[in-house]
């Protein structure tokens, strides 16, 4: 029968809403599970989001006539339970039942079921609205161009949606509104034939969406995030939240909350409590409570001093500043001009206006301009010359269990630092502040990419150019544009001496003062750093049950350490329990592909051969296919 004219119409904006609420979901969703997790389930999501489609299109495939056949009723049907099911998946999988931590699943077996589940309950949106879609372009296939033009259409334009949602909306709370669009897209192709039938299911939609709305669920932080730790303290609480598209900024007061990393043991005063800024849950930098004038500050107590302990600074350039600790040090040591490089915009609101009062002001110190630009950025455009160049503290106290190793880090390196060195001025330094972590890895890599970029400038004797200082818990690294100078490394000592710190290099340095005030776990970090600085540097890359070459722009993984032919030691020397956690990161992204890849063969190949293959070649069309979804995984994960 020859379809209505004005049908193509209802049917092209109604599937352009839906494909807005679609990718719209997909995108809060990514944020939702970065804040209750970690981001490496944003892989997850977009996995499950391609099963959603593919399975949809196979369900069409083997059940295209009876579906043909009742399209009238089931497209807005799906369309409605696809709200249904967006407006409540979220609370669903933060169900005490069913909720996964991903720091457990390598220790609880019950915990990868609870992964599948959550797999399973996300594929249900998606589900849905593919087949609605799916269905809407068989059922008008003469008007596919038209249709597939609004799916585009409405795809990108939910993109922007979402975006301007995370502004104004708390993660929680958006997944209800957004639910509201596809049942609105189900409403405009009711017939008259499906209108009682599916009027139903539209008062229990819009029920269970006000209700939603009217209370958001709460999003339950695994217990292993940083914000979850910070509010165990005495008194914690949340002062403050602000979504954004950079993340959730949540703001932590407590009377016990306290910031100095690897202070020294000379310090006497009492520690200021702080505030600390989270971002998705992960600890973004402390507020530490400023005044301008005062003469002591805290940070002068640490190893991140040394830069300032042999020489003035007076132009400084802070990379990644996030709450402004470093620009404070700045301030306080008599810098005259700085400049802070931060590209999270959501921060330097916060900075300048929630938390202004704490600090003075300090965004708007008259020595002090900010830039809202990515680093790496910034140094490819600037011209200028500095005294001091610091990098954000590496890593953090007690090390890491390698949730980041899959996050991209440009400001770490091999590139960025030889960037950096070519903006400074003639007794310039670059300063970058890393915990110790064991078994030792990033303090190493931090040193490799130094070295490394030194060999490149044409420098044979980079322990000239390089000094470092050691505390119980961190270790600051030093390189000056200049060989530094015999006073300068009675500097470094005289601040090593009267902060109790041990220096790690500087030339002319003896054993017996390694380790004076501080003891290591393994004295062998000193013999890596006597190799690293050597030119036999090669052998221990090879040797070393880890990979501590430096991270490059076409590998900038700073964090991923792990050689899958060390693991037979590391087993041997940590036990196999202990295996995951030094590259957690790495391996759920690996168990994600392998589970997504067993539901995808469940999902979308097994029920093809119940229709059977048509003109054979079933490999062929399998990896053309699964080549078609890779690349695409690719270039969507590498946009975002």
């Amino acid at each position: 029968m020859k379809q209505n004219v004005s049908a193509p119409k209802r049917f092209c904006f109604s599937i352009g809403l839906l494909s807005v609420s679609i990718i719209a979901f997909e995108l809060v969703l990514m944020q939702i599970l970065s804040i209750v997790q970690w981001y490496h389930f944003a892989y997850m999501v977009i996995s499950v989001a391609l099963l959603g489609f593919g399975a949809a299109g196979t369900f069409l495939s083997v059940f295209r006539k009876r579906l043909l056949d009742k399209a009238e009723i089931l497209i807005p049907l799906l369309m409605i339970l696809c709200g249904i099911a967006m407006a409540a998946v979220i609370r669903t999988a933060q169900a005490p039942y069913f909720r996964f931590d991903c720091y457990l699943l390598f220790s609880d077996a019950s915990q990868m079921w609870q992964l599948v589940f959550t797999y399973l309950l996300f594929f249900f949106p998606f589900f849905l609205g593919a087949l609605a879609i799916g269905l809407i372009f068989l059922k008008f296939v003469n008007e596919i161009g038209k249709l597939y033009f609004a799916n585009l259409a409405g795809s990108g334009a939910g993109g922007v949606a979402a975006l301007g949602l995370i502004w104004f909306f708390l993660p929680q709370e958006i997944p209800a509104i957004i639910s509201v669009v596809p049942v609105v897209s189900g409403i405009m192709v009711l017939s008259r034939k499906s209108m009682g039938l599916v009027f139903a299911f539209v008062s229990i939609s819009l029920i269970l969406i006000i209700y939603s709305i009217m209370n958001p669920p709460r999003l339950a932080v695994s217990e292993f995030k940083a914000l979850s730790r910070a509010l165990n303290l005495t008194d914690a609480e949340i002062d403050f939240e602000k979504n954004s598209p950079h993340g959730l900024m949540q703001i932590v007061s407590s009377s016990a909350l306290r910031y100095a990393p690897g202070l020294s043991l000379t310090y006497r005063e009492d520690l200021p409590a702080v505030k600390g800024v989270f971002e998705n849950g992960d600890w973004l930098g402390p507020v530490i409570s400023w005044k301008s004038g005062d003469k002591a500050f805290v940070m002068d107590y640490t190893t991140g001093a040394l830069p300032y302990a042999i020489n003035k600074r007076a132009r400084v350039l802070v990379l990644n500043a996030g709450t402004g600790t470093d620009l404070l040090q700045a301030i306080s040591q008599g810098a005259t001009s700085i400049t802070g490089v931060e590209p999270n915009s959501a921060v330097l609101s916060l900075m300048k206006n929630e938390l202004s009062h704490m600090t003075d002001s300090m965004f708007d110190h008259p020595s002090v301009s900010v830039r809202n630009i990515e680093s790496r950025t910034f140094l490819a455009m600037d011209t200028s010359t500095y005294d001091l160049i610091t990098l954000p503290i590496v890593g953090h106290f007690g090390g890491t269990s390698g949730l980041y190793a899959l996050q991209e880090q440009y400001l770490f390196t091999r590139n960025a630092f030889r960037k950096m060195w070519l903006r400074l001025s003639e007794e310039g330094v670059i300063s970058v502040t890393c915990w110790m972590d064991y078994p030792v890895r990033k303090p190493l890599r931090i040193l490799s990419t130094i070295v490394e970029m030194l060999e490149e400038q044409g420098i044979q004797n980079p322990v000239d150019f390089i000094g470092a200082v050691r505390s119980w818990g961190t270790i600051t690294f030093i390189l000056k544009k200049t060989p530094l100078s015999n006073t300068e490394a009675e500097l470094v000592r005289g601040f090593c001496n009267r902060m109790s710190f041990d220096p790690a290099i500087l030339r002319g340095l003896n054993q017996e003062d390694w380790a004076r005030f501080n003891k290591l776990e393994d004295d062998n970090f000193f013999t890596y750093i006597d190799e690293l600085l050597s030119s036999g540097r090669k052998k221990l890359y090879s040797e070393y049950d880890f990979n501590i070459e430096p991270a490059t722009d076409n590998r900038p993984y700073f964090s991923q350490f792990y050689k899958w032919q060390s693991l037979p030691n590391l087993a041997k020397h940590f036990g196999n329990h202990a295996i995951p956690f030094f590259e957690m990161g790495y391996l759920i992204v690996v168990l994600t592909f392998f589970q997504i890849l067993i539901v995808a063969g469940v999902l979308i190949i097994l029920p093809l051969f119940f229709i059977g293959w048509e003109g054979g070649h079933i490999l062929r069309t399998v990896f053309y296919f699964s080549g078609i979804g890779i690349g695409y995984m690719f270039v969507e994960i590498v946009l975002i």
